[in-house]
């Protein structure tokens, strides 16, 4: 799409990910005067970016994937159980051509200004090519995990050899043969990394400073006939992800009548504290590890929670039979479910190699980074290639780089200096017609998130047309509704292992240096979540100040 400038719109959206797809096709049925930018070549978001090896969902992609299509839902063949990001890139482009929305986007193009003009009651946005354009709605779909976030190491930018980060993976990919390899961080992204580049690098250090609870992923390629059944139980499957707090409908296919003739097949038990430490060994025996996270008592119960990440720290010893690999590896001091659930395929399997190694960062620090290598308090290091794989500046890090001025000229990074401060997560007091895509404050990266950027996509839209409809010209939170979710936010958190003492995590904005420390997703379910958006709307858009 060619350059323009002093362009008026009706709206403008940031970003072409998941959500901003959704959202260009809303505006674009409704008949709005639009246009979305999109900072990469090409649509995806997250999809676009993270291209590193091992990539893929963690979830079944039967449920992280579109619902707003029937005919799209019967169209597409999924390969794998979890696919992978190739493959999810493929889908989103599928949907950018199926339903025409390339014509509404500007690639290469970053949103660096968005400026409110009382008088006007439109904003004037900036881009780093030139534009300026106005609109009356600006909607950020700029994601939750996009802002790469990397370490503060001392003398970084010495280092000789190539560096990457898994958030912004060279699309041509990378050749880890016979390389010297090390990588810094243990989340998703190091977990899914780590056993594929293993396979090619000739050694292939991790340096690991908070391991995770991580679970078998289970994938495998997908069977024709199940994924002919998932496309007839479509519709069942929906309706059982919005009555889910988490946006999951845990499909396994039609359900068989039983056969009595045949016992029925035992099921884990629901709470750990109900076991005898016998029958918890022959639960994990036999449903596998991942019966540790189906024990309800772990998610609020602290003593039920240690002892579920005792028997995970035992269980790896076994595993790995590497006494200080297993050490280096077990998560410790922290509760399990206090961070983003992480699952696996192959991962301890990597560090049984000999050519794998893990360095303990809670046992030795960093001190700086050399020319060859990487210096510890302990020992010195040398390799070809670094891999950051340290996650992201979460939820608010894309949000807090722009030059976003509400009423007033206020900054929106100076109103959430001390933390994200919104309405439901989608407004902010002082910032009229100004809405966010899973916003702090929202269900979001605590639940499917597609699934969520489905319902706030459409409720946006849907707001955008009553406003259009009924001539009334902005729409902002009031101070009191703002203050009240805030609270219930934090009401909903209490209680977590997501908000436990021992918790350090990305929810909390505690993996970046200086940033507020805060719960920033809504811990209270996706179908509350809704039942309570519905109820704005119901009651007049309840909490927000409407003015024509």
């Amino acid at each position: 799409m060619a350059d323009s400038n002093e362009q008026v719109l009706d709206a403008i959206v940031v970003g072409a990910g998941m959500a901003g797809l959704y959202m260009t096709k809303r505006l674009k049925d409704q008949g709005l005067n639009f246009r979305t930018f999109e900072a990469g070549s090409g649509v995806g978001g997250a999809w676009f970016w993270n291209r590193y090896p091992g990539c893929r969902a963690d979830l079944p992609i039967i449920e992280y994937s579109y619902s707003f299509s029937r005919e799209l839902e019967q169209e597409w063949d999924w390969s794998e159980v979890m696919a992978p990001q190739p493959e999810i890139e493929r889908y989103l482009n599928h949907v950018a051509d199926r339903f025409d929305l390339r014509r509404h986007i500007q690639f290469e193009t970053k949103v660096t200004d968005a400026i409110y003009d009382e008088n006007a009651n439109r904003w004037t946005v900036k881009t780093d090519r030139g534009d300026t354009l106005t609109a009356t709605y600006c909607i950020l779909a700029t994601g939750c995990l996009n802002e790469p976030n990397y370490p503060n190491f001392k003398n970084a930018d010495t280092f000789q050899g190539d560096v990457y980060h898994t958030a912004k993976w060279p699309a041509e990919g990378v050749d880890f043969t016979g390389k010297r390899v090390a990588i810094v961080g243990c989340g998703s992204s190091g977990v899914q990394a780590i056993p594929e580049i293993a396979k090619q690098a000739s050694q292939l250090i991790a340096f690991q400073r908070s391991p995770v609870y991580t679970f078998p992923a289970n994938n495998r390629p997908m069977n024709p006939a199940f994924l002919a059944q998932a496309k007839k139980d479509y519709e069942e499957i929906r309706e059982r992800q919005r009555g889910n707090e988490m946006g999951i409908a845990n499909y396994s296919g039609p359900k068989k009548p039983a056969d009595p003739n045949k016992p029925a097949k035992p099921k884990p038990s629901r709470k750990i504290l109900e076991l005898t430490p016998e029958q918890r060994k022959a639960e994990i025996q036999q449903f596998g590890i991942n019966v540790l996270s189906g024990y309800v008592d772990t998610y609020f119960n602290p003593e039920a929670n240690e002892i579920a990440c005792q028997l995970y720290r035992e269980w790896l010893q076994e595993t790995l039979g590497n006494p200080q690999k297993a050490d280096a590896l077990s998560p410790k001091n922290y509760p399990l479910h206090c961070k983003r659930p992480v699952i696996d395929t192959n991962y301890y399997e990597a560090f049984k190699q000999d050519h794998v190694a893990i360095v303990d960062l809670r046992e030795t620090s960093v001190e700086e980074v050399t020319p060859k290598g990487l210096r510890t308090t302990d020992a010195e290091y040398e390799f070809d290639v670094l891999v950051y794989a340290t996650g992201f500046d979460a939820m608010t890090g894309t949000i807090m780089r722009m030059n976003i001025r509400g009423r007033d000229g206020q900054s929106l990074a100076d109103k959430w200096r001390h933390g994200p401060r919104m309405y439901m997560g989608l407004q902010a007091v002082g910032f009229p017609n100004f809405f966010t895509v899973t916003g702090p404050g929202s269900p979001s990266v605590v639940s499917n998130v597609l699934h969520s950027i489905e319902q706030h996509v459409e409720w946006i839209d849907n707001c955008i047309a009553h406003l259009r409809a009924n001539g009334i010209k902005t729409i902002e939170p009031e101070q009191a509704a703002e203050e009240a979710w805030i609270e219930h936010v934090n009401e909903a958190g209490k209680g977590s292992m997501m908000t436990a003492p021992s918790c350090n995590s990305w929810y909390l904005g505690s993996n970046v240096d200086g940033k507020p420390q805060g719960i920033m997703p809504y811990l209270g379910g996706t179908k509350t979540y809704r039942e309570k958006c519905d109820e704005v709307v119901a009651e007049g858009f309840k909490g927000f100040a409407l003015a024509s």
